[in-house]
């Protein structure tokens, strides 16, 4: 689909959804945090965001609405209307609003945030039989009729592993920090292997504050691997990088596979972690939405704005399609998936989403694609 054109989906099969690239042509808003209706179409669906923080108005949550009306304005659709909720960062207030979204006849949910006001709001979305697409990273929180669209660490772990199996990486190491993120990654890396029929030869854990023990444990394996996943945080790198530098570990004789979160500029210079490899989104989709998004508001967004952007770009289209229910499984699961300001996303019928992204190696503090996303799901049937 070309770069001005707006979302669209086919009767069968659906095509990827594009996020319009073309410029916003409006002056500056200030945008709001206020609940409210965006649109006026036949086709209602609710969003439902963290607008209010005790009792106090949320950035997040206006970064979110924000692009929300970023996202209606560039579909340019007639036949949606928006309704706009505040969960005010509680489970209580995203029940409530789900309840109130239903009762005014919101054929889908979008949001909330959280893992705990997802599961709040998906409750009323399943008692009345409408789909919701949540934006919380907790995979735990995805079942049929509740789909994930946000940034799901499993997915980068599976592309990570399958890019590094490509390039004739069979034995791995997991280094992995003792916290929740940690054992999801762990989990996932070891799922990954399985499937892919290469071996994880040693696992050691460590406390973020203090990785020296087990960055230690980890370097007596050094033999046995030859590719070494690392799925922590940019807060806790430094430490970690200083702890493999201190126990041996050198990226230049075990290839280092990171996180998803090593895009950042502190992390890119870290001397340990150069030659690394992470997956990630490629940065071209955000960088144009950013810019759109500065032209209409005069502000920088949240980096997870495209998480409502997307969201909202998808019901846009799917409310156009001529035949109905406008959101139905079938419709929101499409093989083909949808191409969003960060990519090539899909749902899967149990939830979780999967994305098309990119593998990157670090060299000399920046970050270079050496594993382009997929175009289409097609073109990479293993996928992630």
């Amino acid at each position: 689909m070309g770069g001005g054109e707006h979302p669209r989906v086919a009767a069968e099969p659906p095509p990827p959804l594009s996020a319009p690239t073309s410029p916003v042509r409006s002056s500056p808003l200030a945008g709001s945090a206020q609940p409210g209706a965006i649109g006026t179409g036949p086709v209602k669906v609710a969003l439902i965001l963290p607008l209010t923080q005790n009792g106090a108005a949320s950035n997040l949550g206006r970064s979110l609405r924000n692009a929300a009306e970023l996202a209606f304005v560039d579909a340019g659709t007639t036949d949606l209307q928006i309704l706009v909720k505040d969960d005010r960062s509680t489970p209580d207030g995203a029940r409530e609003a789900a309840q109130a979204a239903v009762a005014e006849g919101a054929e889908m949910i979008l949001g909330p945030v959280t893992a705990g006001d997802l599961r709040e709001a998906a409750k009323v979305a399943k008692a009345a039989d409408k789909p919701i697409i949540g934006f919380s990273t907790d995979s735990a929180s995805a079942s049929r009729g509740v789909y994930l669209l946000s940034f799901l660490i499993e997915g980068y772990v599976d592309r990570e592993v399958e890019f590094a199996a490509s390039r004739g990486k069979h034995s791995f190491g997991a280094l992995v920090p003792d916290n929740d993120y940690g054992n999801v990654a762990l989990a996932e890396i070891q799922s990954a292997a399985a499937r892919l029929g290469v071996r994880v030869e040693a696992v050691e854990r460590y406390k973020p504050s203090s990785p020296a023990e087990g960055v230690g444990r980890m370097a007596a394996a050094l033999p046995r691997i030859d590719a070494l996943i690392i799925p922590d945080t940019p807060d806790d790198m430094p430490a970690v990088a200083a702890a493999l530098t201190a126990g041996g570990i050198d990226g230049t004789k075990v290839q280092i596979l990171g996180s998803n979160l090593w895009g950042e500029p502190a992390v890119l210079k870290l001397p340990a972690l150069q030659g690394a490899w992470f997956a990630a989104t490629e940065t071209a989709g955000f960088a144009g939405f950013a810019g759109r998004y500065r032209a209409k508001f005069g502000s920088e967004p949240a980096r997870v704005a495209t998480l409502s952007y997307d969201a909202v770009s998808v019901a846009a289209a799917l409310a156009h399609a001529p035949t109905t229910p406008h959101f139905s499984a079938e419709a929101l699961t499409n093989t083909s998936g949808f191409n969003g300001a960060d990519g090539l996303f899909r749902f899967r019928a149990d939830g979780p989403s999967e994305r098309g992204l990119a593998v990157f190696q670090v060299s000399n503090g920046t970050a270079t694609v050496i594993g382009a996303a997929p175009r289409s799901f097609t073109s990479n049937p293993s996928g992630f």
